[in-house]
């Protein structure tokens, strides 16, 4: 009688798949760390022994999950950016008229300036720096291209809800939004207590001008 070998199967997907997720949910935790101190020192002043010495883990263990500064803070601004780009949705979706998105939008964008300052600076200072260096152009190239799609999502819902049609490319609206907040944001950041109305009346103005009946 001959006897049949069977072999079990096993998943090897499933067990990659936890340690895989551990590491990225580890990656994750460092990052949000870091963030406050990135946000704080900004990237020519940050180095992995510096974000160490300012949150509880060691410079090794930074090291290890992070190859360099540039890995971890592209990966810090990508995490952050992922949700900023989707927070304007639920304003979007929320609006009857146009002149209530006009409101909630404006009124969204002072209260991210005001609480996520330090890191809109980071954004800023990242993109910066990616006039000069090769390496963060990629990362700076795709976030600028997700906040655009994002402004240009605002302005389609506006345009629809006023009945008219946007009279400006997705650069232009978002190149106009984007210089406006970046204005009030440093003078925000400078002490300026009329910045975040500046970008409230600002941003309400902006809109409607970008739209014209159809």
């Amino acid at each position: 009688m001959t006897q049949v070998e069977t072999t079990r199967v096993v998943e090897p997907s499933r067990f990659d798949r936890r340690s895989v997720d551990k590491f990225d949910a580890r990656r994750n935790e460092l990052a949000d760390a870091a963030l406050v101190t990135l946000g704080e020192l900004g990237y020519a002043r940050t180095s992995l022994r510096e974000i160490a010495q300012k949150t509880t883990f060691s410079h090794g263990v930074l090291h290890y999950y992070f190859r360099d500064k540039i890995e971890l803070i592209t990966f810090c601004v990508r995490r952050y950016k992922a949700t900023c780009v989707t927070r304007y949705d639920a304003v979007i979706a929320g609006a009857g008229t146009a002149a209530a998105l006009a409101d909630d939008f404006a009124e969204a964008l002072v209260t991210t300036m005001r609480e996520d300052f330090a890191l809109h600076r980071l954004w800023y200072d990242l993109r910066s720096q990616s006039t000069f260096e090769d390496i963060l152009r990629p990362t700076v190239a795709e976030l600028d291209a997700q906040l655009e799609a994002m402004i240009w999502r605002v302005v389609q819902r506006y345009a629809a809800l006023a009945g008219g049609r946007p009279v400006v490319s997705t650069l232009v609206a978002y190149a106009t939004f984007d210089g406006l907040f970046e204005n009030c944001l440093v003078r925000h950041i400078g002490g300026d207590a009329g910045a975040a109305g500046e970008l409230r009346t600002g941003a309400r103005w902006l809109i409607g001008t970008l739209v014209r009946p159809a």
